[in-house]
């Protein structure tokens, strides 16, 4: 008897396995592009296959902003860069952020208030929060939080990886 029990077990276990990984695993991922009648700056757009994106960035890079994950709390340098500069996709390298915009959130990610041009960025839902992506290659970037500094009252809590940093003088 005791050995049927740990026989039905297992198979629940197993069926339940197979179960989430045809409902969830097994799905093709949402392809995600500029919303209907949303431009980017100067119309621009840079598209690329998924081999493409894996040879162009690091694994922790793709993993980011090809794949939706989130970096460690205060893992990237920019999370504490305070020269002045502008802040770009680490993908297409559309200009993002200006560090005139930036802030510490004490999030232990790069926030800021603003982007460089309304259209930089686009939004989507993601569940409770909304979900940043370039306008111009679509890569994920961070989330957007609505208790930021004036005058935006925004805070747009970014993935130091999806960006890099160019330094200009004041």
């Amino acid at each position: 008897m005791k050995q049927n029990s740990v026989f039905v077990g297992i198979a629940v276990i197993l069926a339940g396995a197979l179960w989430i990984y045809g409902t969830y695993l097994s799905t093709p991922k949402k392809a995600h592009r500029l919303p209907a009648g949303a431009t980017s700056p100067q119309g621009k757009r840079v598209e690329k296959t998924d081999a493409e994106w894996r040879g162009l960035l690091t694994r922790k890079q793709y993993a980011v902003t090809r794949e939706r994950d989130t970096e460690w709390p205060n893992s990237s340098e920019l999370t504490h860069e305070h020269r002045a500069g502008l802040y770009s996709c680490v993908c297409c390298h559309n200009p993002l952020f200006s560090s005139r915009t930036k802030f510490d959130s004490g999030t232990g990610w790069p926030s800021f208030y603003d982007p460089i041009v309304v259209n930089a960025i686009y939004t989507e839902p993601d569940g409770s929060r909304t979900e940043v992506r370039c306008s111009v290659c679509d890569a994920h970037l961070g989330h957007v939080f609505t208790d930021g500094p004036e005058p935006t009252g925004l805070r747009f809590c970014m993935n130091g990886t999806a960006l890099s940093f160019t330094q200009v003088s004041q």
